[in-house]
């Protein structure tokens, strides 16, 4: 079965999960997630049963989509992402019912599972976009559909608060990044990565007004993954946003602005450019910003989900450095390669945090540190899991955060870009005193010692999976290389 086949699959399964929910008003609540959790575990297996057979696309697609390896990395990462956010969900339910539900009355959950295969379907889409229109479209379907996500708890005022921001902010870098596609097009007269690429070389172009249209390009994608100075809706949005779309958008929403930035950044950063450099030091410098601000701030911070907020920019930040280092020839990968690596590491440590929030927030546990002392008394399996994902995000040595950071460290010296490594280390180890205060406040004593928390086997299980691959990918890097090998950042159609 092809990716574009499941594609179609996932967006068709996610409406008619709505109807479905819609009128089958006597099920139980739990059939709709484990219908959806079902159908993505298929379509997963079948995508990777999938590898390595030529897709077979219709007509009408070969125009606008193609699939090479760092497409293929996407859509997996994508579906896997979306299979943990989705298990969160159901975690989650309780809490979400509690919020969801107005004036006593039980309102349906169709929407809230049947959306991320929506979002997973757009951002396998823009995975495989050949030029600016095929990523601007699936896009705005994953834009969109968060808009819902992070208001959908609607008896939330924090709910209410982050859906109003992340709406306007939204909207506001929609246009940003539509004015940027407009002008890139105007000077370069393509919109396909290729002809951009190829647009680039010219030493007649008009680099000012290129210049110009590339800044609002970037910025539009910078308001997606969350870079500096575009970050500011994220601390507010996480926080009042249900767990699972805080998952979903700091893992699913982040991929998915990467892959799209990868190929852009690309495309005017090819041999011969004439905004090369420019491009670079741009990049430099959000990279940079984004660091400082995210690690800084995040050190004052109380809540666990602002935590995690300042923590997904100072790792954008990171990400951004890696793009800025292009190819790094002593480890014989690509500035992408590295990107993919480094998301591939990111991924089960941080949905395994936001699991474990999931599921301390469904026995009454708080956000706040100060609700995580005692906790390993109380739970000494749900403190190790918690502890092991705080140290994978810090760094530690042989943990699968410490391989994604050290591949983007040696990229930047290997460029000789010491500004930018100088603020990485500042931003690397503050990450060590703010990943490390819910370790120490979760094996603290304190009023919060009392009944015991329990935690269902699909989350064990879960959770344990996640373990394995943070400690497995820490120990033996070498692993995710030989599965991700080789990735090319060839600009896409080629």
């Amino acid at each position: 079965m092809s990716s574009f086949s499941i594609e179609i699959c996932l967006a068709v399964i996610g409406v008619l999960l709505v109807a479905f929910d819609a009128f089958a008003t006597s099920l139980s609540r739990k059939v709709v997630p484990a219908l959806a959790i079902g159908a993505v575990a298929l379509l997963l297996v079948l995508l990777l049963g999938g590898h390595g057979n030529p897709p077979a696309l219709p007509e009408f697609a070969k125009s606008f989509y193609a699939v090479d390896s760092l497409a293929y990395f996407y859509k997996v990462f994508a579906m896997v992402t979306t299979l943990g956010v989705l298990i969160i969900a159901w975690e989650s339910d309780s809490v979400v019912a509690h919020y969801s539900s107005s004036q006593g009355i039980h309102t349906r959950i169709g929407e809230f599972y049947a959306l991320p295969l929506i979002v997973c379907a757009g951002m396998m889409w823009m995975a495989s976009a050949k030029d600016l229109v095929s990523v601007f479209v699936p896009l705005e379907l994953v834009t969109v559909s968060f808009y819902v996500l992070v208001a959908y708890t609607r008896r939330s005022g924090n709910a209410l608060e982050a859906g109003v921001k992340y709406l306007i902010l939204g909207a506001l870098s929609t246009g940003i990044l539509v004015y940027g596609i407009a002008w890139v097009y105007g000077v370069t007269g393509s919109m396909t990565f290729e002809g951009i690429a190829a647009a680039v070389k010219n030493p007649h172009i008009n680099s000012t007004a290129l210049l110009f249209g590339t800044a609002l390009l970037l910025a539009g994608l910078g308001f997606k993954v969350g870079a500096a100075p575009f970050h500011i809706w994220i601390p507010d949005v996480y926080q009042g946003a249900p767990t699972p779309v805080t998952a979903f958008l700091s893992v699913g929403s982040k991929a998915a602005g990467f892959v799209v930035l990868t190929r852009t950044v690309t495309a005017f950063l090819t041999e011969g450019s004439v905004i090369g450099p420019q491009v670079r030091t741009a990049l430099l410098v959000a990279a940079g910003l984004t660091i400082a601000i995210g690690s800084l701030a995040a050190i004052t911070q109380t809540n666990l989900k602002r935590l995690f907020a300042y923590s997904s920019i100072s790792h954008a930040g990171f990400l951004v450095l890696a793009l800025a280092c292009g190819s790094s020839q002593r480890l014989g990968i690509s500035s992408g390669g590295i990107v993919a690596l480094y998301l591939a590491t990111y991924l089960p440590m941080t949905l395994l945090g936001f699991l474990l929030l999931a599921v301390l927030r469904s026995q009454g546990v708080g956000e706040e540190l100060k609700d995580l002392t005692g906790l390993s008394k109380r739970s000494p399996g749900l403190a190790f899991a918690l502890t092991a994902a705080m140290a994978s995000l810090a760094g530690l040595p042989l943990t699968a955060g410490f391989f994604g950071k050290m591949l983007v460290f040696v990229a930047a010296v290997d460029q000789g870009y010491y500004a930018a490594v100088v603020v990485a280390v500042i931003g690397a180890a503050a990450g060590f005193y703010y990943y490390f205060r819910p370790i120490l406040a979760v094996y603290s004593t304190g009023e919060n010692d009392g009944a015991k928390l329990t935690w269902s086997p699909v989350a064990k299980g879960t959770a344990s999976l996640l373990i394995a691959c943070i400690v497995i990918l820490g120990v033996y890097p070498r692993l995710l290389q030989f599965v991700l090998n080789p990735v090319p950042v060839a600009v896409a159609g080629k």
